[in-house]
């Protein structure tokens, strides 16, 4: 019982030298801390802004009829085109358009709206026009004209669409994203925390003189896996405040549910760091090894970007990365509300993954 205690309380007081001596580390806050921040305003300000469709045009109008005037009043008012006012000729709203400062161009011709001869009631045609790269945004401008045309001069329709809304909503853009962006900040305070420390406390003879000491190697782990935790719980904390205050996160799921994963996961990450950083020597041996493990993690597991958009074989590939499976698991939890037996697959394969990474490092690990 006295050596349990006596171990205990070796890795406690472990565990406080680490912790503060992060917390006099400046540029270590700022990679763990700041840094994670500055992607998430950067992402966010990307994907958490007004969803609604929104076209860039010049729009021209060249007739004189009424119903020509409240067509383009309605196109005006609709908030759905951002009307450019500097385009008032077609030649200089092709030169925006060819400068991409301009998705299409309107044309309502001198005729719209008229009652031309052997007809009995107004008529005319609008021209879209646009360049290669933007046809879709044409055949959508389309669209939108013979909507607003028909609510001008309905005209029956023999074929109608029934619409059906889900009682479900799907993910936005920015819940999507976020989940990614905490695997970047676990990847940045799991891996690069111990990989930045351990080849400096072996260069300055630090560890080595530890190795002398009663300490072992799982008390040393222990007491790096806490107060990395500890940092963790901050900088994670920090994210989901300006996340949920500042970009409107909405949290579906469950709060401990999300930590206790969040928890796991960072441990799982942590053994790749303590891994690596205790394996290399210096810097020079850590450095390059931890590109080649971070970077396919960071741009194959859907940190940045959703893995659904990778070619269907490279999807199997990276659905076995380590980190996969904390960002879906992430993104399940938090933005979908599911539970933690409803995401049994990630969780296994992050439990696999702990044993084997950590096997590894006591294995490799040396004190100098």
């Amino acid at each position: 019982m006295r050596s349990i205690k006596k171990s205990l309380f070796t890795v406690l007081t472990f565990v406080e030298v680490d912790t503060r001596r992060y917390f006099r580390d400046r540029l270590a806050i700022f990679f763990t801390v700041i840094f994670p921040l500055i992607f998430l305003f950067v992402f966010g300000s990307l994907n958490s802004g007004d969803n609604s469709v929104s076209f860039r045009v010049a729009l021209l109008n060249k007739s004189d009829s009424e119903i020509a005037q409240q067509v383009v009043k309605q196109l005006k008012d609709g908030g759905i085109l951002n009307i450019n006012e500097d385009a008032t000729t077609l030649e200089k709203a092709k030169e925006l358009m060819i400068k991409s400062q301009l998705d299409a161009t309107i044309v309502v011709p001198e005729d719209y709206g008229t009652v031309k001869e052997g007809e009995v009631a107004p008529s005319g045609q609008m021209e879209v026009i646009y360049t290669q790269n933007n046809d879709e945004s044409g055949a959508a401008l389309a669209s939108v004209l013979k909507d607003v045309s028909s609510k001008i001069v309905p005209v029956e329709v023999p074929f109608t669409v029934k619409t059906e809304q889900l009682n479900s909503k799907s993910l936005s853009p920015f819940d999507y994203t976020f989940a990614g962006l905490l695997g970047f900040a676990i990847i940045g305070m799991g891996i690069f925390g111990p990989i930045n420390v351990f080849p400096e406390l072996k260069k300055m003879g630090i560890l080595r003189r530890l190795s002398t000491t009663p300490i072992t190697v799982w008390q040393y782990f222990l007491s790096t896996m806490i107060s990395q935790l500890i940092i963790g719980v901050l900088s994670l904390s920090i994210m989901f405040l300006v996340a949920i205050f500042v970009f409107n996160l909405n949290v579906v799921g469950n709060w401990l549910e999300l930590i206790a994963f969040l928890v796991m996961g960072t441990i799982m990450i942590l053994g790749i760091g303590l891994a690596l950083g205790g394996w290399a020597k210096n810097e020079r041996q850590a450095a390059p090894l931890s590109n080649i493990i971070v970077f396919p993690m960071m741009f194959l597991s859907g940190t940045f970007f959703p893995r659904f958009l990778m070619p269907e074989w490279l999807q199997n590939i990276s659905g076995f990365l380590p980190l996969t499976p904390v960002i879906e698991g992430i993104r399940l939890i938090a933005t979908e509300g599911q539970h933690l037996w409803q995401i049994a697959p990630q969780l296994g394969m992050i439990l696999a993954w702990t044993a084997v990474i950590y096997v590894i490092a006591f294995r490799v690990f040396r004190w100098e």
